[in-house]
């Protein structure tokens, strides 16, 4: 098996980011604290997608907004740099994606407005802890991600289909498992959906190929529970033809100095 390193300290994985040392998924990495998803938008689409971003809170729930223009994080990581402090970055244009790239430093404007939305990654921690490890975790892969056929709340020109990641347990834990993650509403709270994932348009054998993960076999005596997942913006970027949005690169996160314990007092 391929050794994974293994990051404690939030602080050095993003300094190691910023000089370009670490390029992978942040699955696994710096347990104990919230990792984040990322969408950078000018002003002028700000609003509409913070209004996306309340009437769909399961996808995009928020954790911090930036100043127009400000690079800088205030609040769950004092000082992070959002152009360099994540191990990789998506560019879409006209809802295409045109590029990836590990630093977005010149293509930053005075106008751009950073949103740092819950990921689940911080909740797979806890899992782990609590006895429900995940392969996806073990392997520092992102989970299964798979755009469903359920239509989100659109706000202004945003709009398009959610996007959700699945995990498997054994029948007898799902209960604990759903009262487990309904703690963490910052971070995707408790499954949106319990058992057949046909219904809302998903294979978990079968990951989207432009988001790609683990895939997912439920085995016997085992149910699926089916998360909302922080790649939707990126789905309706594509949907709502956004002009321009930065995003993440899947499994890429923003991994920040908030604490579970911290998110929890919230």
């Amino acid at each position: 098996m391929t050794h994974i390193m293994r990051y404690d300290d939030p602080k050095t994985l993003r300094a190691d980011c910023r000089q370009g040392l670490w390029r992978s998924s942040t699955s696994g990495q710096c347990p104990g604290y919230v990792q984040a998803n990322l969408v950078i938008l000018p002003r002028d689409s700000a609003f509409d997608f913070l209004l996306f971003c309340n009437r769909n809170p399961k996808p995009c729930p928020i954790l911090e907004v930036t100043d127009p223009g400000d690079p800088f994080l205030k609040d769950i990581a004092p000082q992070a740099d959002l152009r360099t402090d994540l191990p990789a970055y998506r560019v879409f244009r006209d809802g295409e994606i045109v590029e990836e790239r590990t630093d977005i430093s010149d293509l930053w404007q005075d106008d751009f407005v950073g949103f740092l939305l819950g990921c689940s990654y911080t909740f797979d921690a806890v899992l782990d802890k609590s006895g429900f490890p995940q392969p996806h975790t073990t392997e520092g892969r992102e989970p299964g991600i798979y755009v469903t056929n359920i239509p989100c709340k659109p706000a202004g020109r945003f709009k398009g289909p959610l996007v959700v990641t699945g995990r498997a347990f054994a029948g007898d834990k799902a209960a604990e498992v759903v009262m487990l993650t309904s703690r963490f509403g910052k971070t995707h709270g408790a499954p949106i959906y319990v058992g057949d994932p046909s219904t809302i348009g998903v294979d978990l054998t079968r990951p989207d190929p432009q988001y790609g993960g683990y895939p997912l076999h439920v085995g016997a005596g085992q149910v699926a529970l089916i998360w909302a997942c922080g790649i939707t913006p990126q789905t309706v970027a594509k949907a709502s033809r956004v002009p321009f949005m930065i995003t993440h690169k899947p499994g890429h996160m923003f991994v920040s100095d908030l604490t579970v314990d911290e998110l929890m007092r919230e």
